[in-house]
């Protein structure tokens, strides 16, 4: 998608009650309870802690309130936080930091190291001495095989060598021994070493968290379209923009659509343990069987529509920008030129967003489902290009307070989330056709 200001030549758009309907200020009343709920139990929203909890209450009382039956899909994660960096000794020698693999145990293990090649064979650990450092390289399987070899040899800890540089990983799954990568020339002295001492400090614990699901009364369910947004933070932050702004967009439109009849059901859904993995959508798009799947028209995804330094990105469904990731599935396209047509309808301004599989629509995407959305920007760096088109600093970052605790109501660009709001009720509008 090329940008474009076309005010030259804007389209006629027909009037939207839908959007009509969706005020601003009902959107923002929606964030400061989110904020509330935020201040109100330590400063977070994430999964697993009982901000997310009252967030998910707040959203479900609301939708039921307007006459809306809510499903709490219920599903289970591993939550993991490194609580210092890693520690490697050689030798007595303290070689400094190394990357602590997620998921690693937490613990402080000193042994005989023995190299073991990669690792990926049980066989690999043959006559391996219980309590012993496991050397092993990078490459060939992945890390959690590689730590299940390990701790079933009764290695005290596993030592990743990477043949180049430093590197950071995932173990997959929570372990019961440390985990640690180093690079290469790290890696030859502990392979060389008479003792190695590896200490980390972390915590693992399994979380139950929810998925909330409501969709309208009529329309038909043989082509839904679906709408999501992540209501969970990060733990570092009350997450107002990062997505309290998606999530109480949604609310609000959803709350207005209840007085309408669509031809097309719609369905919303507020994601879980997005900021862990799109762990919430995962397990929704998981859940689903074959026809299920194929009953979904479409999937419409909204994270980040109120960053303070914003663009008002349209995902690129048909590759036109040639940046990044490829097309959607047939049908994203579609999706694409509706959000195109509002915004050359009000004269705005307006950019590609690649697919980059870092918000919900990627499960949707990979199962085939046509996707679509918008997204105003994260930690990435406005364009000089883009300052002419939109306004804000060059140089400086679309949300400056991306994953940080000053993600508050402070961090919300309102002109970004009107539009936003009003945009996706509009092509909401045109797929489902309410009356």
């Amino acid at each position: 998608m090329i940008t474009h200001f076309l005010a030259a030549l804007a389209v006629a758009l027909p009037g939207s009650s839908l959007a009509d309907d969706v005020q601003i200020d009902n959107v923002l009343s929606h964030l400061r309870a989110f904020q509330a709920i935020s201040d109100t139990y330590g400063g977070t929203r994430a999964a697993g802690t009982p901000g997310y909890d009252a967030s998910a209450d707040y959203v479900a009382a609301r939708l039921r309130e307007a006459g809306y039956t809510v499903e709490r899909q219920v599903f289970r994660f591993d939550h993991y936080r490194e609580l210092f960096p890693g520690r490697l000794l050689v030798d007595g020698k303290d070689v400094g930091t190394v990357a602590t693999l997620t998921y690693s145990a937490d613990g402080d293990v000193t042994g005989h190291p023995r190299k073991v090649g990669a690792g990926c064979m049980n066989t690999d650990f043959t006559d391996f001495r219980s309590g012993g450092i496991a050397v092993v390289d990078r490459g060939g399987c992945t890390f959690a095989a590689k730590a299940a070899n390990a701790t079933a040899a009764g290695a005290g800890a596993l030592v990743v060598v990477n043949p180049g540089g430093s590197f950071a990983g995932s173990a997959g799954v929570p372990q019961r021994i440390p985990v640690v990568g180093v690079d290469a020339t790290t890696g030859a002295a502990v392979a060389q070493a008479h003792e190695v001492r590896v200490a980390t400090s972390t915590e693992s614990s399994r979380y139950t968290t929810s998925n909330l699901i409501a969709q309208t009364p009529t329309g038909s369910t043989d082509d839904v379209v679906m709408v999501g947004a992540h209501l969970d933070s990060v733990q570092d932050g009350p997450g107002i923009n990062d997505n309290g702004s998606g999530s109480a967009a949604l609310l609000e439109i959803a709350l207005r659509m209840a007085a309408y009849h669509p031809d097309r059901a719609v369905r919303f859904a507020w994601w879980g343990a997005e900021e862990l993995g799109l762990v919430g959508s995962r397990h929704y798009v998981g859940s689903l069987t074959p026809e299920e799947r194929a009953k979904i028209r479409m999937y419409l995804n909204f994270d980040m529509i109120a960053s303070p330094n914003y663009t008002y990105g349209i995902y690129d469904g048909d590759d036109s920008d040639r940046d990044g990731a490829g097309p959607g599935p047939q049908g994203s396209a579609e999706i694409e030129q509706e959000f195109v047509r509002f915004f050359a309808g009000r004269g705005l301004p307006y950019v590609g967003a690649d697919f980059s599989g870092r918000s919900d629509y990627g499960p949707f995407v990979e199962a085939g489902i046509p996707a679509g959305g918008l997204f105003t920007g994260a930690e990435e760096k406005k364009s000089r290009r883009d300052a002419k088109l939109f306004g804000g600093t060059a140089g400086a970052p679309l949300d400056p307070c991306y994953h940080q605790a000053c993600d508050t109501l402070e961090n919300i660009d309102a002109v970004a989330l009107d539009v936003s709001a009003d945009a996706i009720a509009t092509v909401i509008t045109t797929f489902a056709r309410p009356r």
